[in-house]
């Protein structure tokens, strides 16, 4: 896969989270403070400016996503987002090609980074809930395949964001409400859902 075939697919992931706005409003509106939604736009706003932007390789692209959502001032999300790119440009090439193989690296170096950060768990109620199925995915994929590769973690993505709402929120201001967060699926796994449904458009 190209530079410029992996930019396409960030942008549509950033699409489809700017998309989901005001569903991911409304789900943060239960048990939050109502600013997800408008959290992540700003972050796939960011994220989809700088990959448009970017010189250079596939490393100096994710490295200006991270960078651009590093400068924002939003909610929670911000630092987790930008640790979760700054992970990825760690193991990514320099060049303007990436395998499966590559792809691989990038995401489990990713996931390994924000969960030294998070220390959120699937089962707690968070982004965790549908980054880490989504990233196992990957990580576990047989094949040589991009597109494969990135449906198989779309659709562990959704299901584990879907999974979400037979769980307890044991982060942030949701947790206060404990068992009542049951039925609501938590919105930082929705839009981490949507963000791999984009990628995984063709």
């Amino acid at each position: 896969m190209t530079k410029a075939e992996f930019a396409a697919r960030l942008k549509r992931a950033c699409a489809s989270v700017l998309a989901a706005e005001d569903e991911l409003t409304e789900i943060d509106s239960r048990f939050g403070d109502a600013d997800h939604g408008l959290t992540m736009a700003k972050i796939a706003g960011a994220i989809s400016t700088a990959v448009d932007q970017a010189e250079g390789g596939i490393q100096a692209m994710l490295d200006d996503a991270a960078m651009a959502v590093m400068t924002l001032n939003g909610g929670s999300a911000v630092p987790l987002w930008n640790t979760w790119l700054d992970g990825m440009q760690e193991e990514a090439p320099e060049g303007n090609e990436i395998d499966v193989p590559g792809l691989q690296a990038i995401f489990a170096r990713a996931l390994e980074t924000l969960d030294d950060m998070s220390g959120a768990k699937v089962g707690d109620k968070t982004m965790m809930d549908a980054l880490i199925p989504a990233s196992r995915a990957i990580i576990s994929f047989q094949g040589s395949d991009e597109a494969a590769l990135f449906a198989a973690a779309a659709q562990a993505a959704a299901q584990g964001a879907e999974d979400s709402k037979r769980f307890v929120s044991k982060f942030g201001r949701a947790k206060s409400y404990g068992e009542k967060t049951i039925g609501t699926p938590d919105a930082g796994a929705v839009s981490m859902s949507y963000f791999f449904q984009g990628l995984a458009q063709a």
